[in-house]
């Protein structure tokens, strides 16, 4: 097939502006949580794994954490185990964590390795559990209401928060060239498995490896203002004085603090990006524009 003029000036222009952010980005870490939509569309899966692989072979490092809960949902519901949340998080009980981890460990895991695989990269697959890679402790969830002496805890089971990363076990992989996929189950010091956010686990892993970049994937355009305008190029005292005057709150809230705590405590930027988008990991990174929100520590904001 020969490409007719206009189209083969658009891809060198594509190319070219690509090429100073190739350069910028060779050699550094970029944490990417992969999730939503973007799991659950054939299409997606494919673009999103090809975006990976061309950040490998370009020089950079990727990270992938990946979420699971509508396919934890589907499988608690075709065993007739009821599903449960407090403040958006699942109730996880024994039993049910068994099918956590069955889901996020093997199915979901190994489904996205064997994609990455597919389209020419090498990845493998760990959860939380593996070289003690995440410690976590149990998540306690407290209640308070105007009546109350003292907060209502709330036993939600095996629901974690991580205490510490062991970046050993990522570094070990990278340097061989792997790219490294990760279930967000922990481990505590007794062996206890705990389901964690995804979106934290990406956070902590991020700030950890002081990560060039840590990139959210989500079912929205990005952090949007009160008009439904798409906002970017955020500092984290503005990201501050969103969440105060209230133009972010809800879903949004835990998300954008989670992006907030991984750039204070080490990542360079943090990114909410539209997954909806074919390949949106590749034109946030590659291109001006980007297509969702930045947040960052930096004077001078950029991509």
């Amino acid at each position: 097939m020969t490409l007719q003029k206009d189209d083969a000036l658009r891809i060198a222009e594509v190319l070219s502006e690509a090429l100073p952010y190739i350069q910028r980005f060779a050699d550094k870490t970029i944490v990417v949580k992969y999730g939503g939509n973007a799991m659950t569309d054939d299409e997606l899966e494919s673009s999103f794994a090809r975006d990976i692989v061309l950040m490998k072979l370009v020089g950079i490092n990727p990270v992938v954490v990946h979420g699971g809960g509508p396919q934890i949902g589907d499988l608690l519901k075709r065993l007739n185990i009821e599903s449960r949340f407090v403040d958006g998080m699942r109730v996880t009980d024994t039993q049910t964590m068994d099918v956590v981890e069955m889901v996020l460990g093997a199915t979901v895991n190994k489904a996205i390795v064997s994609t990455i695989q597919k389209h020419g990269g090498q990845a493998i697959g760990l959860t939380g559990k593996d070289g003690n890679l995440i410690r976590a402790r149990k998540l306690t969830v407290e209640r308070f209401s105007p009546e109350m002496k003292a907060p209502e805890i709330i036993d939600i089971g095996h629901v974690g928060e991580v205490e510490s990363i062991n970046t050993s076990v990522i570094d070990m992989l990278v340097r061989s060239d792997f790219i490294p996929v990760i279930a967000p189950i922990g481990v505590d010091a007794n062996g206890q498995s705990y389901n964690i956010n995804a979106d934290l686990v990406a956070g902590k892993i991020a700030e950890a490896l002081k990560a060039e970049k840590l990139i959210l994937l989500t079912n929205v355009a990005g952090l949007m203002d009160k008009e439904g305008n798409v906002l970017t190029g955020l500092t984290t005292e503005r990201v501050q004085a969103l969440i105060a005057d209230g133009t972010i709150h809800g879903g949004m809230l835990p998300k954008i603090r989670c992006a907030l705590d991984a750039v204070v405590g080490g990542a360079q930027t943090a990114h909410i990006i539209d997954g909806r988008v074919p390949h949106a990991a590749l034109l946030e990174i590659f291109t001006d524009a980007g297509v969702g929100t930045l947040i960052t520590n930096r004077k001078q904001q950029g991509r």
